[in-house]
């Protein structure tokens, strides 16, 4: 599902990147494409992580793991794997917060005065859907 979601916001972050483009020809710019395409981003990139993750779609450093014995390796696998849990809870908690603060002072964006906390959440909870896949893959 994450996924989709990542892709639908690059379909529409392409589509309005291409209409203000050829509107600004005509100049009729669509007012506030710089924060609908930073928040686009936002999206993009939280929501691809989860997906990249649980299909193994990340590298790895293979120059390094390859001079460690097989045990060396699951050891480092397991610190690694241990390290990407706390950075992502870490990371899912603290938009999960951020994006309370913003929502009870109605943060919005400066043009198009969109809200940025369901940004927020959203990323916050593809992040802890990272943990899973950390959790969940071995």
């Amino acid at each position: 599902m994450d996924e989709w979601i990542a892709a639908v916001a690059l379909a529409f972050m392409i589509l309005l990147t291409v209409a203000d483009v050829i509107l600004r020809y005509f100049r009729r710019p669509i007012i506030g494409t710089y924060e609908m395409v930073a928040l686009s981003g936002a999206v993009i990139i939280g929501f691809s992580i989860p997906f990249t993750s649980w299909m193994k779609g990340h590298i790895n450093v293979d120059f390094l793991t390859l001079k460690l014995s097989p045990k060396g390796r699951k050891i480092f696998n397991l610190v690694t794997k241990c390290f990407g849990i706390g950075l992502f809870l870490i990371i899912g908690w603290n938009l999960i917060i951020l994006g309370m603060d913003f929502h009870k002072v109605g943060e919005v964006t400066p043009t198009r005065h969109l809200p940025i906390y369901p940004v927020l959440y959203g990323v916050g909870c593809a992040a802890s859907l990272s943990v899973l896949s950390f959790y969940v893959i071995s």
